[in-house]
């Protein structure tokens, strides 16, 4: 399979992508793309499960001082959990489309660790 097609199932399949970094020894574009879709899953659910943690405690304690502050919250969870998907998505079609072109196009902070383990 050509690397540009292997490098875009990687982004859209996210965990084929640890596949792809233990079989593509040799190529390193495929590489970089492996490891920059892993990363950037990985920061992702970090991110995300830190945020609603802490929004998790927030409502909790604003439960117990009052149920419509404790409801906002947890509407608010909610709410960003829906909205967090968007920055995801779109890193991920901009990086997949990008390796489709044969590009070695790095996304924020992920593609500088990428490039340095690939």
């Amino acid at each position: 399979m050509d690397g540009n097609v292997t490098a875009l199932i990687g982004y859209i399949v996210g965990i084929l992508a640890l596949v792809l970094i233990f079989i593509e020894k040799d190529n390193k574009f495929v590489r970089f793309h492996a490891l920059q879709s892993l990363l950037w899953w990985v920061g992702y659910w970090v991110i995300l499960i830190a945020v609603c943690i802490v929004l998790a405690i927030v409502g909790a304690v604003l439960s117990s001082i009052s149920s419509t502050l404790g409801s906002l919250v947890w509407g608010l969870i909610g709410l960003i959990a829906m909205i967090a998907w968007l920055p995801l998505l779109g890193g991920v079609i901009y990086a997949a489309y990008k390796a489709y072109s044969g590009e070695m196009t790095k996304l924020p902070i992920v593609g500088n660790l990428a490039e340095k383990w690939a």
